[in-house]
C-alpha cells in the first residue's frame, strides 16, 4: 500500500510539475475520507533552491529522506543535456531494488534514464524531447504518443498536465477507480483522458517550393480534397508518368502522394472540427474520407483520439459559447 511519497527536487525545479505532485499526494484530504500520504519535498542539492519561475522554495528534507519513500517522483529536469547528481541516481536505483516505485513528469524521464532505470523498458516524455531521449538512451523504448507509461516499478509521463494523468493512475491502482474519480472531481480535472500526446503535437503543413513544377498540381489538389483523387490523375495533370511523378513528388514534399493526400485531408478535418459545427459525417465528406467510419479510423491512428473527443477538447471559445 502506498503511504510514503517523496519528490526529488533540484535547483530550477519546474513549479507546475512540483505543484501537481504536491496537489495529489501532499494535500491532506483525510477528513473527507481520502487516503493520506506521508509527503516530503526533498532537496537533492544544497539550498536555496529556486523554481524555474524564479521564486525560492524551502524544505527541511534532504536526499536521505528518499530512502523512506514507497514512491519517489522526479519533476521535469532543468536541462536534459545535464547529467543529474550521481547520488540522486544511486538513490533511485536503491529505491527500485528495495521494491519502491519511481515516477517522472515530463523531462524527469531523462533522470530515470541516466540512472539506467529505463533500459529495456517502455517510457515516455514530452513529445518535444522524445527524439532526444531515444537518441541519447537507445536502450529505452521511447513511446512519444502516450500520456504516461506504467512499466512496473518505473512510471513516466509526458509533458506538464500528463503528470496529473499519471498521478491519478497511481491513485486508481492503489485505491480503486472510485477514489481516483472522486479526487479528479475535487481537482476539477478528467479522471481519465482519452487519446495520447499525438493530439497535442503541432503538425504544420509541409510547404512545397514555389516555382517547382508540382506547385500547380499541389494547389489544385488542395482545393479538391473532397473529391476522389488518384495518383494517376495527379501525374497526368503534371504531365508525368506515374512512376516519375511519385519519385518527384517525394523529393519535393517528403511524402508519397497517397500519404500527402491523407495528411492534407486529416489537417482539413482537424480544422473543420476545431472551427465548425458540422456533424462528423459532413466533416468526413468535406475532407474526402467518404464516410464517418473512415475518418474515425484514420483520425484515431493520427491523433490518438476520436473526432468527437478532439472537437470537445479543441473547439474555440466562440463555438463553445454559440
Amino acid at each position: 500500500m502506498l503511504r510514503n511519497v517523496a519528490v526529488a527536487v533540484a535547483d530550477h525545479v519546474a513549479a507546475f510539475e512540483l505543484g501537481v505532485l504536491a496537489e495529489v499526494f501532499g494535500y491532506d484530504r483525510t477528513a473527507d475520507g481520502f487516503p493520506g500520504y506521508d509527503f516530503a519535498v526533498c532537496a537533492v542539492e544544497p539550498p536555496p533552491l529556486h523554481t524555474s519561475s524564479g521564486f525560492t522554495i524551502d524544505t527541511p528534507f534532504g536526499i536521505d529522506r528518499l530512502r523512506d519513500a514507497d514512491l519517489i517522483a522526479v519533476p521535469a529536469w532543468r536541462d536534459p543535456d545535464e547529467r543529474p547528481p550521481q547520488r540522486l541516481l544511486d538513490e533511485l536505483n536503491a529505491a527500485v531494488d528495495r521494491g519502491a516505485r519511481v515516477m517522472s513528469v515530463c523531462t524527469g524521464a531523462f533522470v530515470l534514464a541516466a540512472a539506467g532505470l529505463l533500459d529495456g523498458r517502455r517510457a515516455t516524455t514530452h513529445w518535444r524531447h522524445a527524439a532526444a531521449l531515444a537518441e541519447r538512451y537507445p536502450r529505452v523504448d521511447v513511446d512519444p504518443d502516450v500520456l504516461y507509461v506504467d512499466a512496473g516499478p518505473v512510471l513516466t509521463s509526458a509533458g506538464t498536465a500528463a503528470g496529473i494523468d499519471l498521478c491519478l493512475h497511481i491513485v486508481r491502482t492503489e485505491h480503486g477507480a472510485g477514489v481516483a474519480n472522486a479526487l479528479a472531481r475535487r481537482m476539477v480535472v478528467p479522471p481519465h483522458r482519452d487519446g495520447g500526446q499525438a493530439q497535442y503535437v503541432e503538425t504544420p503543413v509541409r510547404v512545397h517550393r514555389r516555382g517547382d513544377e508540382l506547385s500547380e498540381v499541389l494547389d489544385w489538389a488542395l482545393e479538391r480534397l473532397d473529391e476522389p483523387l488518384s495518383v494517376d490523375e495527379l501525374a497526368a495533370r503534371a504531365l508525368m508518368s506515374t512512376r516519375t511523378f511519385a519519385r518527384r513528388f517525394r523529393a519535393v514534399t517528403g511524402e508519397t502522394p497517397h500519404r500527402w493526400l491523407l495528411l492534407q485531408r486529416l489537417l482539413l478535418a482537424q480544422r473543420l472540427l476545431e472551427e465548425g459545427d458540422e456533424p462528423v459525417e459532413e466533416v468526413a465528406r468535406l475532407a474526402g474520407f467518404g464516410s464517418a467510419v473512415s475518418l474515425r479510423q484514420h483520425f484515431a491512428r493520427w491523433r490518438g483520439t476520436s473526432p468527437q473527443r478532439y472537437r470537445r477538447t479543441f473547439r474555440t471559445r466562440e463555438q463553445l459559447s454559440a
